[in-house]
């Protein structure tokens, strides 16, 4: 089974190596998952903060903004509408009194509860019809992979080019306390 004819291809779908696998399984994987998050009222971005804060509380808002690849003055709009809800709060940094602190209330944490069995499923989803040797094994060779480009454990390397106007109702509204020197300009 050769070429039919002189540069042309056989018939049936072009070959397609991993990067591509990658990139269409990846935006599958994240087009699914943000539907499941809509079920939570949460996009990747805030599931990704609540994450983040679950792991390590009490973190400034530039460190946060930093974590999750975006621009500080994108983060505070971001974090008002989660803190809006009653999701997140923010408390004077006993370390540094010119900070603020972000931390979960317990009704963020009632949503990341949720949050991880979303996870869980969507895991079990995306790796349906493997081994559990073979998730394990595709797990670490990704983790090598994406090490090896420099990427964050944990953090969606799409949050970086986050607009501040796709974070949902409120974007662009200042509330609360002062913005420890994240906000220090207009978004672009």
């Amino acid at each position: 089974m050769g070429m039919t004819n002189e540069g042309e291809r056989p018939p049936g779908p072009p070959p397609t190596g991993a990067a591509f696998l990658l990139a269409q399984l990846g935006a599958h994987a994240a087009g699914l998952f943000a539907e499941r998050l809509a079920e939570l009222d949460l996009t990747p971005p805030q599931s990704g903060l609540l994450r983040l804060l679950a792991d390590s509380p009490g973190r400034s808002q530039r460190e946060l903004a930093d974590d999750l690849g975006m621009p500080p003055s994108r983060f505070v709009a971001f974090a008002d509408e989660l803190e809006e809800r009653g999701l997140i709060e923010r408390r004077r940094n006993p370390a540094d009194r010119r900070l603020y602190a972000v931390h979960l209330t317990d009704e963020g944490g009632k949503l990341l509860d949720g949050l991880r069995k979303v996870g869980a499923e969507h895991e079990r989803l995306m790796t349906d019809g493997l081994s559990e040797q073979e998730r394990n094994q595709l797990t670490g060779l990704l983790r090598r992979l994406a090490a090896r480009q420099g990427l964050i454990p944990g953090v969606h390397p799409g949050f970086r080019s986050m607009r501040a106007e796709r974070t949902g109702r409120g974007a662009g509204r200042r509330k609360g306390p002062p913005s420890d020197g994240a906000d220090t300009g207009t978004a672009p």
